[in-house]
């Protein structure tokens, strides 16, 4: 029979807009669905991004080789993404990293390996000389900083989703804006259901981050852990702009893997006041329903948590005290192997591209890459890390 579509992404978020971009300059008959961001994040009943921010660390300063390189391939292509949508996404103000000396952690070893290896050009700065140098940050006297100048920074991520999205849509995509609620393999060809129609396609690619195994959009569920994360923000005035106001990307490593903090520099936001964003790598809840998802979505995040962030970032930061601080909830999709999934499911027509565990907003131009070549060409190879990105299916 004739399909609408040759392929479908469903998935309108950092990878599957990617996804859609680079398909596009591969094959014709292309769809992306996905829904947009709602206007009223508390009264929204439907399915939800992690992308609704306005500030991303990104960086190819990591202890794995396979994470740094999806990094160093997306950050090559930033600017030619900026230039050929007109919209700007991407602020190179560089990225430390502080950890304690005593511990040159097995993460600093592997990652100054991988960044020799990507060619990345990263300095290591003396505890004596980094307090200087950052006069912002409050470490101890014993912690080491690691500073990548160039290819790091941060990125707008709703800003990258628009200029996806715009080139997708240039390159002859066809957008539809809804939710995608059932998948299914008719044994020819692939049928998905989403704002009430019916469309079909040759091939489907399920791109939907935490909301991946909701609804019924793959054939088995990804074996995968969708967990809550609190930001924190802190509201700066001029007095506060003047010391943090040049500052790069910051990532503290702690003695404790609960005291590890990342910092975004300031940056101002839709309701025109400019703030510090930060957060952790503690979670207390798992979502296995859209239900329990959504709600979290609607609330403040975890005031606990919160409050522990705060406490670890006037530790850090004491010039903050006195800031208004507020927070917000954000999601992270965790898999059992620590890298993301690209590949096909029991079906030979459908694939799933999700698990960003809690990294991968900085690396999602080319993982969108990577699920485009899936779909187009049936596998990954070797070069693209096709192996350890096989997907981990949830037992029956």
């Amino acid at each position: 029979m004739a399909v609408d579509f040759r392929f479908i992404i469903i998935g309108r978020g950092m990878m599957g807009a990617a996804a859609a971009r680079h398909l596009s300059s591969m094959a014709d008959g292309i769809a992306l669905i996905g829904p947009r961001e709602p206007e009223e994040r508390k009264t929204h009943h439907g399915v939800f991004a992690s992308h609704y921010d306005e500030a991303r660390i990104t960086r190819t300063f990591d202890g794995n080789l396979a994470w740094g390189t999806f990094a160093a391939r997306a950050l090559d292509r930033y600017r030619e993404i900026e230039a050929r949508s007109g919209i700007s996404f991407y602020s190179e103000v560089g990225c430390l990293f502080a950890a304690p000396e005593k511990d040159e952690q097995d993460y600093i070893k592997r990652a100054l390996t991988v960044s020799r290896t990507l060619g990345s050009d990263v300095e290591t700065i003396a505890p004596l000389d980094l307090r200087q140098r950052f006069p912002y940050l409050a470490v101890d006297p014993d912690f080491t900083g690691y500073f990548e100048r160039k290819r790091a920074g941060y990125i707008n991520p709703r800003a990258l989703v628009r200029a996806q999205t715009r080139l997708a849509e240039q390159g002859g995509v066809s957008l539809i804006e809804a939710t995608a609620t059932s998948v299914r393999d008719t044994g020819s060809h692939v049928e998905v259901t989403a704002g009430g129609r019916r469309y079909s396609a040759e091939r489907v690619l399920v791109a939907a981050g935490g909301f991946s195994n909701f609804h019924t959009l793959l054939p088995r569920p990804v074996d995968t852990r969708v967990t809550a994360r609190t930001v924190a923000f802190y509201e700066l005035g001029e007095r506060e702009m003047t010391i943090f106001g040049d500052m790069p990307s910051t990532i503290v490593l702690g003695d404790r893997e609960e005291d590890h903090i990342y910092i975004l520099p300031p940056v101002r936001y839709p309701d025109g006041k400019t703030y510090l964003k930060l957060g952790g790598d503690t979670e207390a809840l798992s979502f296995s329903q859209v239900e329990d998802a959504g709600a979290w979505f609607r609330s403040d995040g975890n005031a606990a948590e919160r409050d522990h962030l705060s406490r670890v970032a006037l530790q850090l930061m004491p010039e903050l005290a006195g800031c208004t601080v507020t927070s917000a909830p954000c999601v992270a999709n965790f898999t059992p192997t620590g890298y993301p999934y690209a590949g096909f499911t029991q079906s030979p027509r459908i694939a799933v591209l999700t698990g960003g565990n809690f990294v991968a907003a900085k690396s999602s131009d080319e993982l969108g890459r990577l699920g485009a070549v899936l779909l187009a060409e049936g596998q990954l190879g070797e070069a693209d890390f096709g192996g350890a990105l096989t997907p981990v299916f949830a037992a029956v």
